[in-house]
């Protein structure tokens, strides 16, 4: 079933930066261009807000990809690496972006994820059947959740074009 996207859907855009980011890494060996993304995935509707939620490493090209998110029209949310006595590593926003949706979602008409990550359905589905929004997901499909894909009312496969979402494709 295809969805409709009209002019004047309110949409409000959450990106897993960090499941966008090592998808890209990983499979492509290249970085997102976000701001492809973002123009795609709105189709020409009513943007509210787009955030991008970041984790800091004090690395120094972060200052410039922070700057280029900004200059896209990408809000961000950044919190730091957590780093554990025994070496582990913590990197999450899960929760964050899932608050964010919710609590935004009775202002918008659509709410796209931006993410491949399979513990997003509940969201998914939290938001379809509670707030009547129509959710869309967008992610590089070879590393998108099954169950994902299938509880958005409509997906949007980056890989299709990785010149177009790709830097350096």
């Amino acid at each position: 079933m295809a969805i409709i996207k009209q002019k004047d859907q309110r949409v409000g855009i959450f990106i897993d930066t960090q499941n966008l980011y090592h998808t890209a890494k990983n499979i492509y060996k290249r970085k997102v261009n976000f701001a492809n993304v973002v123009k795609d995935v709105l189709c020409g509707r009513k943007l509210i807000r787009a955030i991008a939620y970041v984790i800091t490493t004090e690395n120094e090209d972060e200052k410039a990809f922070l700057g280029a998110l900004t200059k896209a029209g990408i809000e961000t949310k950044a919190k730091d690496l957590q780093i554990f006595y025994d070496g582990s590593k913590k990197a999450d926003w899960d929760i964050g972006l899932a608050i964010d949706a919710v609590s935004m979602a009775p202002k918008l008409d659509a709410i796209i994820i931006v993410s491949g990550d399979g513990d997003f359905v509940p969201l998914c589905d939290y938001l379809k059947y509670h707030h009547g929004a129509q959710v869309e997901v967008a992610t590089f499909g070879q590393s998108a959740s099954a169950a994902l894909k299938e509880a958005a009312d409509d997906f949007l496969d980056l890989s299709l074009a990785p010149k177009k979402y790709l830097l350096g494709y």
